[in-house]
């Protein structure tokens, strides 16, 4: 049984790649910084283990590559931030210094197509990784893909949170550039055929659809397949910088993420794949096929620990949804322990506590309610002293609870959209860091008018909440 190390698992393709690999036979092990995010996603499975790695470390990051004979690399640092290309290149050398101190026998490497006339800071990370990696002594073989179509991918919902947000498309230029996506069925296909592979050398492959199309018409077929109207405005006006501000205006991909790919999308993505076509033939799916299956598996990621499996969360979860979900939240350091921080925190909503701070600010939402569509308020709070799982606390539901350090609330009265509420207390050793974050998946232009509108009070809110835990806590530690 090979041992398969898969790097950067909880992103899009890893966390997908992790229960295929898994099933056939492999020896699977995810490694992610964002461990309980990554568990929160994947359901456990035989052959699947999930441990935290920070690829930053590299006496670490050596002694969990030893110990594997195949390595899926799919590590990006485009959510790092302006400085990520030094940030991913540092990633991929400690990586092939590991590399060149282990037995690994194959590493298969999720890279981005090259067009000649590009070079954005993107496009330029992918590129130098995979000329780094290639320089230790494992075979590489990269693989460079361009867009891929499958609920999650970002460029993927960038496009559909255009088409689902907004009235009218209002587009840079770019939009003529041309492309062949990749349906992600199609790209499992080729990852599944290179992991059995034992090559020599390395190797680079392009990988894509069966079609090249502007984005203009993927656009197009987008709005069919959701049954929207395609009405397109391109101007010139939305230059690189303020076309990256009204991605992060109207779209929920995390706004570095969308930056660096709206970089690149100004050049055309046509991937070169007739040489990985004769090797591995398979059907190649159509873009529109490609969409609607996509849509067909809209909202599968509710189905995850992330939402508690919870079937509240799955009936209210509607098409049209954003898959990546707006955010807002405060953090608070303290020397208040663990044990106090809980014991205040997991009072929130009681007759008490209420929400620690603003409470008439709560009070109002709740009564706004009746102009949603919702009824008159009811006041609950849980049975007991302990929080669990299906108690309801007013208008919240607990969908997770892991003492004692996370609670997750479903929101549970009327808005276009579906939202969670998170408490997370995390221990620094002479410090613990309480977090509150609103995550909220819009329904359309509707759900962003009220995402904006909530924000201002958000930002307020939770600010004043994690001081008054932290100031609740240290009071406790001093009884």
């Amino acid at each position: 049984m090979k041992k398969v190390l898969v790097l950067g698992a909880s992103g899009y393709i890893g966390s997908q790649l992790l229960p295929i690999l898994a099933s056939r036979g492999y020896k699977v092990t995810g490694a992610a910084r964002q461990l309980e995010y990554l568990k929160a996603r994947v359901e456990p499975a035989p052959n699947l283990s999930l441990v935290y790695l920070d690829l930053a470390d590299a006496e670490e990051t050596q002694g969990l590559i030893a110990q594997h004979d195949i390595v899926f690399f799919l590590v990006h640092g485009m959510a790092h931030g302006y400085d990520f290309v030094d940030y991913e290149l540092s990633l991929a050398v400690n990586v092939k210094n590991a590399l060149n101190h282990s037995n690994v026998e194959h590493v298969i490497y999720l890279s981005a197509i090259q067009p000649q006339t590009a070079d954005s800071e993107h496009l330029k990370a992918r590129r130098e990784t995979g000329a780094i990696l290639r320089q230790s002594k494992v075979p590489i073989t990269e693989l460079r893909a361009g867009v891929i179509i499958g609920p999650g991918s970002a460029a993927y919902e960038i496009m559909r949170d255009f088409v689902m947000n907004l009235p009218m498309l209002v587009t840079p230029t770019s939009v003529d550039s041309k492309a062949n996506p990749i349906a992600l069925e199609n790209l499992n296909f080729y990852l599944m055929s290179v992991v059995q592979e034992h090559p020599q050398e390395s190797v680079i492959y392009e990988v894509g659809g069966p079609h090249s199309l502007t984005y203009r018409e993927q656009f197009q077929i987008i709005c069919e397949a959701n049954q929207r109207p395609f009405k397109i405005w391109t101007t010139p006006m939305l230059t690189p910088r303020l076309a990256s501000q009204w991605l992060g205006t109207v779209t929920s991909v995390p706004a570095a993420v969308g930056r660096a790919l709206l970089a690149g999308l100004e050049h055309d993505f046509v991937a070169n794949d007739q040489v990985i076509k004769a090797k591995y033939p398979q059907d190649l799916i159509p873009f529109q096929q490609a969409v609607e299956q996509s849509i067909s598996q809209d909202g599968e990621f509710l189905r995850s620990n992330v939402w508690g499996y919870d079937p509240t969360a799955l009936k209210r979860w509607q098409p049209g949804y954003g898959y990546y979900p707006k955010q807002a939240g405060a953090t608070f350091k303290t020397s208040a322990s663990l044990a106090s921080l809980w014991n205040i925190a997991k009072q929130l909503g009681s007759r008490k506590e209420g929400y620690f701070f603003a409470n008439p600010l709560w009070r109002l939402r709740e009564w706004l309610d009746i102009l949603f569509g919702g009824g008159r308020p009811i006041r609950r709070e849980p049975d007991g002293p302990e929080l669990k799982v299906g108690d309801h606390i007013d208008s919240w539901k607990v969908i997770r609870v892991e003492a004692p350090k996370f609670l997750s609330l479903l929101f549970g009265m009327k808005g276009p959209g579906l939202g969670r509420l998170e408490v997370q207390l995390e221990d620094f050793g002479e410090e613990r860091q309480i977090s509150i974050t609103a995550w909220w998946h819009p329904k359309g232009f509707a759900g962003l008018l009220y995402w904006f509108a909530m924000m201002p009070a958000h930002l307020f809110i939770f600010r004043g909440m994690v001081r008054a835990i932290a100031k609740k806590a240290m009071a406790l530690d001093t009884q």
